[in-house]
């Protein structure tokens, strides 16, 4: 049942069942967002067979989306708080589906890195906006406050059982229907947001400007540091398109920073970093993002080629992570309620950087150790995610929800592109740049197992000291639901 509010093509909602149709559309769009990050994970060696790609172009498979996705997420999310959240979304639900369907007639590396970038361009329409747009379904807080947790574990468990899901597939399909599939699902989502989901009134509109350089300088420079990990393996780590890479990174970063203080319509105020909640909870979500996509890049090439498992077993090994991150949910808002969000979030921190020391050990030992190390590091990560989410979102005003959605995901996106680069730098650095086909030797998969212990201690350290760093910041505030500080 609904009913209308102080205009009348505003559409609110009584209760949450009442409202399943736009509620399920938007948990729709924004499962299909997430799984689609790593989807194609549990794909990788089929993809590399087929393809002939190497160790690197495997990575930009995954990495492309990645770095589209979070690059212009925020310039998407000022976009729709310009013209319209539900049109931004309807027409990213449209592209996304269209350009999936491009899968179908790629034929090299090349073309699937370029059509995952399109898609993460697409995603990044629709990530902000789905989160932003469950406010708009109800008026009573204790509504939202429900709500918003249920999108955020719909997009986490996608995020998550994107291998499973890929992996059960691809018993049956090829690899391409794996993107495929996407059409209908975003034409479902696309039907229920176009049904229950109210126009954006003009008041909730803003009228700044687009703010493109910022969006092309924050794309230029996340691009040309993941590019320069590639470049090194490649070409060496002193060659000229290097350390080009690596200027230009720094120089796009820099001008990034000068412009985006200077123009009078910012795509991203910098001032907000200088509340501590709000640039704790970004630079954590940095961290817990590098840990989990590196861990799932690792794990995916340890279960097919080291242990030489089928797709749809390396896609069900990774169900101790997804039951981890909904099991764990009770724990994380105990710890929140009795510790508060500074102390909560590093007690998170450590469980991450602990799980991934306990992973460096059972790389040699065994699937149930490796289970035992996705526990703990997952407990560590859903406290971490969760809390950082509340915090940030809690700090926006009211009428910047969707920036405040995309900065929370543009810091997960971010860590996303560089947890790729870096994990598959690093075996492609320790092990082997060129995946064989078939059976691994024993003396492979030890290299392998040797250069995968190398990168757990290395998202240890990198990820578990991000993530300490950011929590540091926060307050000791007990919330445990998102709820926007009015303007």
């Amino acid at each position: 049942m609904s009913h209308d509010t102080a205009s009348p093509t505003t559409r609110t909602y009584t209760s949450l069942r009442a409202a399943w149709i736009p509620l399920t559309a938007l948990c729709l769009a924004f499962f299909v967002e997430m799984v689609d990050n790593t989807l194609l994970s549990i794909a990788l060696p089929t993809i590399g067979r087929d393809l002939h790609g190497t160790t690197t172009s495997l990575q930009w498979v995954t990495g492309a989306y990645a770095l589209t996705f979070g690059g212009l997420m925020l310039t998407a999310g000022s976009v729709a708080d310009r013209f319209g959240r539900r049109r931004v979304l309807l027409v990213g639900l449209v592209a996304f589906g269209t350009i999936s369907l491009g899968a179908l007639l790629v034929e090299s590396t090349a073309e699937l890195i370029a059509l995952r970038a399109a898609l993460g361009l697409c995603a990044a329409a629709m990530a902000p906006i789905t989160n932003s747009l469950v406010f708009r379904l109800f008026d009573d807080e204790d509504l939202r406050r429900r709500a918003f947790p249920l999108m955020m574990m719909v997009g986490m468990a996608g995020f998550v059982l994107g291998p499973v899901l890929g992996g059960s597939a691809l018993e049956h399909v090829g690899w391409e229907w794996l993107l495929a599939v996407n059409a209908p699902i975003a034409l479902v989502a696309w039907i229920g947001v176009r049904i229950g989901v109210s126009a954006d009134h003009p008041d909730d509109l803003t009228d700044d400007a687009l703010d493109l350089p910022g969006a092309f300088l924050s794309v230029m420079a996340i691009g040309l540091g993941a590019y320069a990990l590639t470049s090194g393996v490649e070409r060496g780590w002193l060659s000229a398109v290097t350390l080009a890479c690596v200027l230009g990174s720094l120089a796009a970063a820099a001008t990034f920073v000068r412009h985006e203080r200077r123009t009078t319509s910012p795509m991203l105020d910098l001032r907000v970093f200088s509340r501590g909640t709000v640039r704790g909870a970004t630079i954590a979500q940095v961290g817990t993002s590098v840990a989990m996509t590196g861990v799932l890049f690792a794990l995916v090439l340890h279960f097919q080629y080291a242990y030489g498992w089928s797709p749809v077993r390396a896609g069900l090994a990774n169900l101790p992570m997804i039951a981890t991150m909904l099991a764990s949910n009770p724990l994380t808002e105990v710890m929140v309620r009795r510790l508060g969000h500074r102390i909560a979030c590093l007690v998170g921190a450590g469980l991450l950087a602990a799980g991934l020391v306990w992973m460096a050990f059972a790389v040699e030992h065994g699937y149930l150790a490796i289970v035992v190390g996705m526990v703990v590091m997952f407990v560590g990560l859903r406290t971490v995610m969760m809390t950082c989410a509340v915090a940030l979102i809690g700090a926006m005003p009211g009428n910047r929800t969707s920036l405040g959605a995309a900065l929370n995901d543009t810091a997960q996106e971010v860590g996303t592109s560089l947890g790729t680069a870096l994990v598959g730098t690093l075996l492609a650095t320790l092990v082997v740049q060129v995946l064989p086909t078939g059976r691994w030797s024993a003396e492979l998969v030890q290299s392998f197992f040797d250069g995968e212990r190398v990168v757990f201690l290395v998202l240890a350290v990198l990820a578990g000291g991000i993530a300490a760093y950011g929590a540091s910041t926060l307050t000791d505030s007990r919330a445990t639901e998102e709820e926007p500080a009015t303007a």
